[in-house]
Formats: structure tokens, sequence, C-alpha cells
């Protein structure tokens, strides 16, 4: 009844922020109880549960929540470089193009990317890094996957309008996708596309042998530094997980230490939560600034009557991302670059 409310945009701002942070803080609340009694067996039996799970669950419908709205949407919404994922703002006063543009720099750092790299991007969303990469390392070849079809479309109209032709980009589904036999990578980067995965182990194993033997794997995630959880679908504190992150998780930091895989952590680099907090913010006064246009542009894909609860929707998860990363001034639920050496 109330989340009914709430998508047809009756509740004022500062209520609907009001009842998030009451859920962030409930949701705190569970976690502790839940590892009360001991962190680690919890820990243990979740990454069983992992285990037993195909490598993404409920692959289509994520697709169908995040990734096959029209780039139309978030063009209005993101920044410059379309990047779907957190920004960086290390002074606290960027613009959120400035921001895209830190974090890919950051990304580049800690992934250890240079010229002349065979790099492989799992999961590129609209193509912030990939078309980052291709332009920065001019004689590196960059292979990106995509579960999308309109993203490969979005990125290779980018590539061709920006004359860069050591830009390949892949349709798959993670649950099968396989790298060309003929290629072996430097690199392999991913960015907040793990947190989408579920049996990790599985994946993992099946990334390194398209590594080089001195290649490296770099992994880009929210986290939490103690709590892990799926994302629920049922009930009506779980909208998040039915309308944005079906079969989706929350990671910990540590979690890659309790993992079966070939890979050994070299480096996990935590980042404040207040970096996503601020981007969910940018993203959402894009949305409010540009209502009339977006809503024209969900009204082509959801029709005139859902158009409306749509934007609605994208408006409370926009805040719901923010009031979650920053709570407890952005030291909770934060960001990892992990890197891997083989």
């Amino acid at each position: 009844m109330i989340t009914d409310i709430a998508e047809r945009g009756w509740f004022p701002q500062p209520a609907v922020r009001w009842g998030i942070r009451r859920l962030v803080r409930q949701r705190e609340s569970e976690e502790v109880l839940r590892l009360a009694d001991g962190r680690l067996p919890v820990l243990r039996r979740w990454v069983e549960e992992m285990r037993a799970s195909p490598v993404a669950i409920a692959a289509d419908e994520a697709n169908e929540q995040h990734y096959e709205v029209p780039a139309a949407f978030f063009q209005a919404c993101l920044g410059a470089q379309l990047k779907y994922s957190s920004a960086f703002y290390p002074k606290g006063t960027e613009t959120l193009d400035e921001a895209e543009t830190a974090m890919l720099d950051l990304t580049a750092t800690n992934a250890e990317l240079a010229d002349g790299q065979e790099v492989l991007e799992l999961g590129c969303g609209w193509g912030s890094l990939s078309l980052y990469m291709a332009e920065r390392y001019p004689n590196s070849q960059i292979t990106s996957v995509s579960n999308s079809a309109s993203q490969k479309y979005f990125i290779d109209g980018q590539a061709a309008t920006r004359g860069l032709s050591n830009l390949a980009v892949l349709t798959a589904d993670m649950n099968t996708f396989t790298a060309p036999e003929s290629r072996e990578y430097d690199r392999v980067v991913s960015v907040e596309m793990f947190e989408h995965m579920r049996n990790w182990e599985s994946l993992l194993n099946r990334i390194h042998p398209w590594l080089r033997e001195e290649g490296k794997l770099f992994l880009h995630v929210f986290s939490h530094p103690e709590f892990f959880y799926p994302y629920e679908t049922e009930g009506e504190d779980n909208w998040m997980g039915r309308h944005f992150f079906t079969g989706g998780m929350m990671p910990t930091h540590d979690l890659l230490d309790h993992l079966e895989i070939p890979f050994a952590v070299e480096a996990t680099l935590p980042l404040s939560g207040l970096h996503y907090a601020q981007t969910a913010l940018h993203w959402h006064e894009n949305l409010i600034a540009r209502r009339s246009h977006i809503t024209d542009v969900l009204t082509t894909t959801y029709g005139s009557s859902e158009a409306h609860r749509w934007f609605n929707r994208w408006s409370l998860f926009f805040l719901a991302c923010h009031e979650l990363f920053a709570h407890n001034a952005g030291r909770s639920w934060q960001l990892a670059h992990h890197r891997l050496t083989k």
C-alpha cells in the first residue's frame, strides 16, 4: 500500500527520504542480528549457496530492468560518458561529468591498464569504460561484453563516430559466455557486474584461462565491510530487488578470500560510499530537471498509462541508492576495487 502510494508520487520528497532511511536502518539492524552468533559460519553458508547456484539467476529480468530501457533515458540522467556505476569525487565538489572521468582514471590506475594491452571488459554497460580505454590506449585491443543488444548498438555507434577501430562489442549471457579461443588477455575488467552474478567461483574459474600468465583481473563492486545478502523480491520491503535488482546480491569486502578460486587477491581497495551517494544524487537531480523529456522517453517503453509510475520508480531508486550509501557517512555500504593475479 505504502509503496503503491510512493510510486504514484503522492508523498513529498522529505517523507520519501525519511522512509528510505528507516528501511536502511532496519536492514542494518537485521544484518547485525543475523550475524550476532558469529559472522564466519553465516558467510560460509552463503558461499555454499552461491556455489550451488547458476552463474547468474534471473538474467532476463535484470536485463529488462536496466539494460533495455532506451539509451535516451540514461543520456538524460547520467553524465556525459554515460557511466551507469559510481563516479568518484576526490574533492567532493566535482560535477557529475568530472566525477565520471575521475572514476575512469582511478579504475585505469587500480587495474594497472597500459597502452598495448589486450583487455576484456565483462558487463560494459553503455560503454563508458570501453570507449575510455579505446581512446586512451590506441595500441590496445578492447573486447567488451554486454547482455544487451541495445547497448551493443549504442556503443558501436559511438565507436564509429569517434573513429575507434580497436573496440569490439559482443552480446552474450554471462551464464554461457566464453572468450574467443584465439585471444589471451592482459587484463579482464568488470565494473558493477559481479553484484548481478551469483556463482562467482564458476565464473572466476572460467575467466582464469582467458588471461595471459602475467595477466590480472580487476573488479569494481559495491560492497559492505561486514554484511552480505541476496536481494529478495517478495514483500513490501523488497521493492528494490523486485523492480531493479532481481537476482542481485550485496557482496562483502572479504568475500573473495572465502572462495575456491585460482586467483590470488593482490589488492582490495575500499572507497567511501559517499562517492556513490553523490553519484545517485546527481542522477536524481538530472531526472527531476528533465522530467518532461524523460516522461516522453518512458512512454515509448511502458506506454502513457505506466510512464508516470516508472518515472517515480526511478526517482525512488536513485534516492534509495543515495540514502543507502550515505548512511553512516559512507562507512557502511561502500565500494571496493579488487585486483587479482593468476
